[in-house]
């Protein structure tokens, strides 16, 4: 009996030993091939699907020219930069760009998109260097449960595309800068001391908001500032009808115009899109002349705009 227990033991342990071995918790990417790829792709193509076990890349300082796509079934994993300013992944490619015998579109633009859930990203830039020629998307995310930190987002318009109405995003401490409507789509999304940097006179977010959803995009204690030549932002514009947008002890530079809202050209949207604020700082926070049909929260209002409730009880700061 003692022979049966004593083989069965070490049939399993021969098993565990291969799992740990063909599927390790820790991967490096380095340009100079001195971690395990050379490619942030690479890495990602060859992790476990819908791996039970946490997975940390670490990239290398580097510049990546990659079109990186993490899959639906590339789950549980973090990427983690060397540091923020010089690990960078870019792309060029925008809306209207000839591929092949296609072209392009906005949300094919992307330099990452992010499918896959409980995907964590720190300490590293995203960027999209097409220009100023259209939309050209630097981070697509559809993946629910998407937590990024100290990272910095980059592009023109459409840098951030906050994709799919059942995706909870969260982001700290980012700094995400464009033109126009770079922040934009339909998730449910808190901005948490983040700067929001305008370069040019334009509309910050462009939410997509459902009807059925509590909250749209929620910026908590951030910072709006602006390139030089930016003097005339609007905090948002609604892309569909129930926009939900918010910003509550958010400091707002002079770039922020006095009506603050735009309806985009369509009055009915003032009788559906919620645009609200609180207890906001700066020049560009006087509220004397928003528009009408934004609100202004009380106290009480305001207090429901915590994690918890945003997110319907996941709280991204569990690892």
């Amino acid at each position: 009996m003692k022979k049966i227990f004593y083989l069965v033991l070490a049939v399993i342990s021969a098993v565990t030993a291969t799992a740990q071995q063909n599927y390790p918790s820790r991967l490096t990417v380095a340009k100079d091939g001195s971690g395990d790829y050379t490619t942030i792709q690479e890495a990602v193509d060859a992790v476990r699907a819908y791996s039970p076990v946490p997975l940390t890349i670490t990239v290398k300082n580097g510049v990546y020219h990659e079109k990186l796509v993490i899959p639906s079934w590339v789950t549980n994993i973090t990427f983690i930069g060397e540091s923020r300013d010089s690990t960078i992944i870019t792309n060029d490619d925008y809306s209207g760009k000839q591929v092949g015998d296609k072209k392009l579109s906005t949300f094919n633009s992307y330099t990452v998109w992010v499918q896959g859930n409980d995907v964590k990203m720190e300490n590293l830039t995203i960027r999209n260097t097409a220009g100023r020629i259209g939309q050209a998307v630097a981070l697509h995310v559809d993946g629910n449960h998407f937590v990024i930190r100290n990272c910095n987002l980059l592009g023109n318009q459409d840098t951030l595309l906050t994709a799919n109405d059942n995706s909870c995003q969260y982001y700290e401490n980012c700094l995400i800068a464009g033109t126009t409507d770079f922040i934009f789509g339909p998730a449910t999304a808190l901005f948490r001391r983040c700067t929001i940097r305008s370069l040019s006179d334009s509309y910050i977010t462009a939410a997509s908001t459902t009807k059925e959803q509590a909250y749209g995009y929620v910026f908590l204690e951030c910072n709006l500032t602006a390139a030089q030549e930016a003097q005339k932002v609007y905090l948002g514009r609604p892309w569909r009808a129930y926009a939900h947008t918010v910003f509550i002890r958010c400091e707002m530079g002079k770039h922020i115009l006095p009506a603050g809202w735009h309806n985009w050209g369509k009055t009915e949207n003032e009788q559906t899109a919620f645009y609200a604020e609180y207890d906001n700082r700066g020049e560009g926070a006087a509220v004397a002349v928003r528009v009408p049909w934004s609100k202004q929260l009380s106290a009480a209002e305001a207090a429901q705009y915590i994690t918890a409730k945003i997110f319907g009880g996941w709280d991204p700061a569990v690892k």
